[in-house]
């Protein structure tokens, strides 16, 4: 298994089915990629939605959660259960372009020793998926859209239950002289979310820089 990719979601009904079809969707064989979806307790129809995906695609496992634990610790526990040898996570209210598993894998594949894990661009949009910005993934770093060795994961983790956890893990990650290259290639589609908290706390960030 290359690559395993991670979807918590958290009662994201709305924008569930787009999620996954993009994962679905993606220009590689379903036998090199596994999609792990976690539902934290979710009290919406997210549950059916998922079931009904699993039942179709043999490369989808679903983990879910009897209790609401957050997305940090349902992170944690898809990094434990995945067997690829890289990780993509993607947020349940975004989706993906056709080529964003395949050119970030291709390109860290191609230079072993040189990169330690890949980023992108994105694209900022609405929940109606009209275009707001386009952004630099190096700049404006979000949780998503990065592919890490599932090594350095578990070696540099586990995410902490704290706002931000993702910049939280960068620092550790790039303070060990680890390199994160950015494709400039907007291969993600990021959607400003009012109901999502992390995108709350991006957005404070953004406004303070």
């Amino acid at each position: 298994m290359n690559i395993s990719l991670i979807i918590c979601n958290f009662n994201h009904e709305r924008f569930l089915h787009r999620c996954i079809r993009s994962a679905i969707k993606q220009n590689m064989d379903h036998s090199l990629f596994e999609i792990i979806i976690v539902d934290d307790a979710s009290t919406d129809n997210s549950k059916c939605i998922i079931d009904y995906y699993a039942s179709k695609f043999k490369n989808i496992k679903t983990i879910y959660n009897e209790n609401n634990i957050g997305l940090p610790e349902s992170c944690n526990i898809a990094v434990k259960r995945a067997l690829g040898s890289y990780i993509y996570f993607l947020d349940s209210d975004d989706y993906l372009n056709e080529d964003a598993l395949l050119f970030p894998y291709k390109f860290i594949v191609n230079n072993r020793g040189d990169i330690d894990a890949c980023s992108c661009d994105y694209f900022e949009v609405d929940t109606n998926e009209n275009i707001l910005r386009r952004r630099n993934g190096d700049t404006y770093p979000i949780r998503c859209g990065i592919m890490f060795k599932i090594d350095d994961l578990l070696h540099f983790g586990p995410y902490m239950n704290i706002p931000r956890e993702d910049l939280d893990f960068r620092n550790r990650f790039l303070r060990s002289r680890r390199f994160i290259y950015n494709i400039p290639i907007p291969l993600y589609r990021y959607t400003q979310n009012d109901d999502s908290m992390s995108k709350k706390f991006f957005l404070q960030d953004i406004h303070t820089q």
